[in-house]
Formats: structure tokens, sequence, C-alpha cells
């Protein structure tokens, strides 16, 4: 059921414009005077808003204005006895969305009022849409705090809302089609869809026909005309991942379409005008391609306008701990299992690991850990032999593990290590004890005792977080 909000100094189309919109379902709040409306509109929001131009003192075009202020998405009709074409444009440049003559057909009035509640919907459904893309695939998503991750964040946030063309470029693993959804679902684009091809997946005979469709019987197998991949994003934005892959050829029509904004399908004769946004991502090195002679130069400037390099997981370990969290959080609810705790001997053998499949390796890693697990904490037994062989039993690095000649303090060095990280921890965390808790992969009750252990009082764990700003 819909609310509307009745605004008409006129007892009597009050009541009859209550008994029709009742009858129709909707629940009905009156309002005798703009003044009243106003209140009306301050205690409780409404789907749509029917009032009358002429109030006296507040009038309709008044609680026009304030309705849009204060919800947008409301839809208001304008009624009125007294219609002018300079009212009916003030109206509609306020966002009303009609504007009705006095005496109306009940039925077109009827109409109208479910044309405006079907857009009201839309627009609420459609900004549900929009939180739910941001929240998934908003900056937010690309976990880490490390300095190198944040610089892809600032630029991801400066060149989103342009409409130049990014090249972004990394080892394969490292996130690169994440960072073209946060460009796209955080540009004046993302109302409309990401469409994405990897040119590395489709053979080179069909890659023309996929970016720029055929038309039928412009090659065997063309039983129809089909639609390309520019034509499908135009308004939008192109994701073109592993660019690299194109040959010659084709670089050279995805070079014209670029210069000219136009595409012509395989076996066409016409060609259509395209608004298309260009992302490109690859894992090779487009400049040595350029100077062995196997990527055109020319093509290489225009796709290359703004490009974002993401780092190898190795360049920032200390990223590990919350993408790990993050990996077993994710794939623990998907699995319908209870979070697991991550043990601190497992983290850190990962963080000493070299990942070179970078954080996708991560994520099937922690996913297989999840999948293996039977208790509530992901240890070492969980995590493949690559990553455990370099670490002894504890977790640790081989290389920490050296003793002289004189022996060594077992106690006082698994004691210093323990505070150290706890202090990092600490610091990472600007002394968000929980948060801490998380990155070592141990409870809340845990780090407190370990707090009292090594004398870290609340002055000292403020004194920590200071440290890190």
């Amino acid at each position: 059921m819909s609310r509307i909000l009745v605004v008409e100094d006129e007892a009597s189309m009050r009541q009859f414009l209550q008994i029709l919109l009742t009858r129709n379902g909707h629940i009905v709040a009156l309002a005798g005077s703009g003044e009243e409306a106003l209140e009306a509109l301050a205690e409780q929001e409404f789907d749509l808003v029917l009032t009358d131009l002429k109030l006296g003192g507040v009038d309709g075009l008044q609680v026009l204005q304030r309705t849009k202020a204060i919800a947008a998405e409301t839809q208001v009709i304008v009624l009125t006895a007294y219609a002018t074409t300079e009212t009916a444009v003030q109206a509609m440049k306020a966002g009303a969305y009609d504007y009705v003559m006095k005496p109306f057909r009940v039925d077109a009035l009827e109409e109208i009022v479910k044309k405006a509640l079907e857009k009201r919907d839309l627009i609420v459904e459609n900004m549900a849409l929009r939180r739910q893309i941001h929240k998934r695939y908003g900056v937010g998503n690309l976990i880490g705090s490390s300095p190198a991750i944040r610089k892809v964040y600032d630029l991801i946030d400066r060149v989103a809302r342009t409409r130049s063309n990014v090249l972004i470029v990394g080892e394969s693993g490292t996130g690169k089609e994440l960072v073209a959804k946060a460009i796209h679902y955080n540009s004046g684009r993302a109302d409309q869809p990401l469409v994405t091809l990897n040119c590395g997946a489709i053979p080179e005979n069909l890659i023309e026909s996929e970016l720029f469709g055929h038309v039928r019987g412009s090659f065997t197998g063309a039983v129809a005309n089909r639609r390309g991949f520019f034509d499908e994003a135009d308004n939008s934005t192109l994701f073109l991942d592993e660019i690299g892959e194109l040959s010659p050829t084709l670089q050279v029509k995805l070079l014209r379409v670029l210069q000219e904004r136009k595409i012509k399908p395989v076996g066409g004769t016409r060609e259509k005008n395209v608004d298309v946004r260009l992302i490109c991502a690859t894992n090779r090195e487009l400049e040595e391609e350029v100077r062995l002679g196997r990527f055109r130069e020319d093509l290489y400037y225009r796709i290359n306008v703004i490009q974002i390099r993401l780092p190898p997981l190795r360049e920032r370990k200390e990223d590990i701990p919350a993408l790990t969290v993050h990996f077993v959080d994710h794939f623990c609810r998907e699995n319908g299992r209870q979070v697991m705790e991550i043990s601190s001997r497992a983290l850190a053998a990962l963080c000493s690991y070299g990942f070179p499949g970078n954080v996708r390796e991560l994520e099937n890693i922690v996913e297989r850990a999840v999948a293996l697990s039977t208790g509530g904490s992901l240890d070492l037994e969980l995590l493949p032999a690559a990553v455990t062989s370099a670490c002894s039993p504890a977790g640790l690095p081989l290389q920490a593990l050296e003793i002289p000649e004189e022996g060594i303090d077992l106690e006082r060095i698994v004691g210093e290590l323990e505070r150290d990280l706890l202090v990092k921890a600490l610091r990472k965390t600007r002394g968000v004890r929980k948060d801490a808790a998380e990155l070592l992969g141990i409870t809340f009750r845990s780090i407190r005792y370990r707090l009292d252990k090594f004398g870290l009082d609340d002055e000292a764990v403020e004194r920590i977080a200071r440290e890190s700003e």
C-alpha cells in the first residue's frame, strides 16, 4: 500500500480525493493548508503528494519544493483550477510529476496516480541497486591499507568520474578486474552494466565479431545478426582484459574505433556511433611489446591515457592479515560455517610466503583451508606444503631460527617477538583492540591477557595508537 498526502483547502474536494484513493488501496493523510502539509511532511514519509496550487499562505509550489528537498523520490501531482503556462512550467521545473486541471476525469487522475507511483518505485529500486553495487564494488572492497594499495585507491577515486581511457597493469591475480569494476561503479555510468571481454579467451578468428558484431551470412555460422561488445557497452564502460593478446590486425581496427567512435559489424556496410568508456588490463609490459613491434605504439597511447599499476602481493605483505581475515569470513559465510579464528602460526606462515599467484592465490588457499577444516581454527596443517615448507613448526621463517654457538634465551626471544607483533597490530589498527586481535588471529579475551602480560595499559595503548598517525 502506498502512502499519499492530499493537500487541499476545499473540504469537499479533500474528502472526495480521500475516498477515491482509499478505494484504490492507498493509505491517505489529509492537510487543509500548506502549513499543515509541511508539518505532515516533517513527521512522516510519503510516496506521493497531491497538492492544490492555490492554498493561501504556503502554496502548492512551496509544498512541492519542500517535498523534493526532503525526499527526491516522492512524486508530486499539482492540482489547480487556475492553470497558466507560467505556473505549469514552474511546477514541472520544480520536479512535479504532472500538472492536472480541475475539473478532472476520475479515471484519468487514477491513471496518473498509478504512473506516478510506478515511477517512484522504479527510482527507489534503482537507488537500492546503486547502494548494493557500491557496497559490492566500491573502493572499500579492495582490501588493504598499505601505502602501495592506498595509491591505487586514490587513483580510482580521481579517475572514476572522468571519461578518460584507463590501462590497468599488474601481474595475474592482483585484482585488475576488481579495479575496473570499482572505477565503473563509482562513475557517472554506474547505472549501466559493465561489459567485460577477456581478449585472451576468444579465438582470433572470432574476436572481431565479439568486439564489433556481425551481420547474417557474413561468415560460416553467422545465422543471424549479432551485436558486439562495443554496441552492448554504448553509453557505458567496456573492460577489455588481457588487451596484449590482440593480434596486430585487431589492434588496427580497435584503434580506428577509438579514434572515430564508430563501429561497423563484420560483413556490414553501415557504421554506428558509440559512446564507450574503455578500461583495459594486461599482465604484459606493453612498453616492451611496443619496442619489440608486437603492440602498436599509437594504440598504446590511446588506451594508456591513465595508468593504474597494481602491486604484487609480495610488495604489500602488510595487507596479508586483513586479506586473510576477509577471505576467511567470506568463505565461512558462503559455506554456512561459524567464522574461524586464524592461528598466529598460520598467519606468520602466510606472511612469509611469496605468493607468485598474488591475491587470487591467497583466496584459493583460504577457500581450500575453510573447506578442509573440521574445527574452529585455521592452523598450519590446513595450509598447502608450498606455504609451510619455508616455515618452522612454529610458523616462523626458518632463516629467523639460526642458533649461535653460545645458545639462545628461548623464553626471552619468544616473549619479545610476541610483544613486538602485539605492538605492531595495535599500531596498525590505531589502538583498536578488537581489530588488533583479528589481525593476530586471536580472541579479544586473549589480547587482553597479553596486554596485561606485557604491562600495556590504556595509556600505553593510546601512545602506540598515536605512533601510527
